[in-house]
């Protein structure tokens, strides 16, 4: 048996462990039923930090069922991954929001990638409290924009302590963290916001990977803002529910559109998706969906990839990866990180899309 750390930030981390097999039992030689086993090959990607720790663990475990392919996911941001991706300095870009037009004209045209969608998650508001328990804080939507807009600057704001009955709300000042960094994290929270608070949009323009924020300090990555507010306190976040479990922040119930309080789960997410089928790069958002259980700031993952490949075989190894990313065996170790896996509506999406993928004029995937 063998362990490997997949960093979440300075002095936490996430302990995987491979025991030789895939968890759907597949064969290790094949790739299993539907599987093409890929050529020789090192691939690079980077962008989103909302999937890294699931990216990190598929790809650990894609190279122990298929060590001649070396995969490398930098994180950095959606926006240092679009980046990357432009200047071609990484095979594939991630992010939690497809390309805008502006971004894809950079890249040669809307017709020149492919854009599939990878998983599935949900923002977490977490909190450090030592007087309020890990789900115990109810916010609603008027309650997380007054924050973040920071118009509410106390704990014990009469608008958070008359939803809050009960709770020993502090007489603290709230510290608002938020990313730095161009992120697809905050495009999910703050197209949240857009969608349930005229004043946000009307005081920020509306969602976007990066935005001028009216209050609060900033830090870098999903795993930077979730050691800001373990360090901090009085302070809240909006972090990938991921992190939220894994450094055991508390967090907070999320009141959404049904009128329903929830604590954010891949359940949760799953719920918010079903009230959105045919969901595409063009109709990507899910957030404050409709369904008691549905989880209020959820939203899809991105892979953006060229559509033509200049290296055939490079090509070839990048496809067959994420095709298996997006089986159910791929799908596991998400569903494993507190992640939800893809409706089949969109896997078969993602299918369609790779088969677009070509080097040369062929195309490169060999699944039928």
């Amino acid at each position: 048996m063998k362990s490997v750390l997949v960093a979440l930030s300075a002095g936490v981390a996430l302990v995987l462990t491979a025991c030789g097999g895939s968890p759907t039992g597949g064969n290790p030689s094949t790739g299993g039923p539907g599987v093409p086993t890929p050529p020789a090959a090192s691939l690079t990607g980077a962008g989103a930090t909302f999937p890294k720790p699931y990216y990190d663990a598929a790809n650990f475990a894609y190279n122990k069922k298929f060590s001649q392919v070396n995969i490398n996911y930098g994180g950095g941001g959606s926006g240092a991954g679009i980046s990357q991706l432009t200047k071609k300095t990484v095979d594939y870009g991630a992010s939690d929001v497809p390309l805008s037009a502006k971004e894809a004209a950079a890249m040669g045209g809307s017709d020149k990638v492919i854009q599939i969608a990878s998983t599935l998650g949900t923002v977490s508001l977490a909190y450090n409290l030592d007087s309020v328990a890990d789900g115990h804080l109810k916010l609603t939507p008027d309650t997380i924009a007054g924050i973040f807009l920071g118009r509410i600057t106390k704990w014990n704001d009469a608008a958070l302590a008359a939803d809050n009955s009960g709770v020993s709300l502090p007489n603290q000042d709230i510290h608002v963290i938020h990313r730095s960094d161009g992120s697809g994290t905050s495009y999910i929270f703050t197209d949240y916001l857009s969608s349930v608070s005229p004043d946000w949009k009307a005081k920020t323009g509306g969602p976007g990977k990066s935005i001028t924020w009216p209050t609060g300090d900033g830090a870098q990555g999903n795993a930077g803002v979730a050691t800001r507010i373990t360090q901090t306190p009085g302070a809240i976040g909006y972090v990938e529910l991921a992190y939220v479990l894994q450094t055991k922040m508390k967090q907070a119930a999320l009141k959404n559109r049904d009128g329903n309080y929830v604590i954010p789960s891949a359940a949760g997410a799953t719920a918010a998706a079903t009230a959105f089928i045919g969901s595409s790069p063009s109709q990507f958002s899910i957030v404050n969906a409709s369904g008691k259980d549905s989880a209020p700031i959820s939203g899809y993952s991105w892979i953006i990839l060229y559509k033509d490949q200049a290296d055939k075989t490079k090509g070839t190894a990048l496809v067959d990866y994420l095709y298996w990313l997006t089986t159910a065996e791929g799908q596991s170790y998400a569903i494993t990180l507190h992640y939800a896996a893809l409706p089949s509506s969109m896997a078969s999406y993602d299918l369609l899309a790779l088969k677009d993928v070509t080097s040369g004029g062929s195309a490169l995937l060999s699944v039928s």
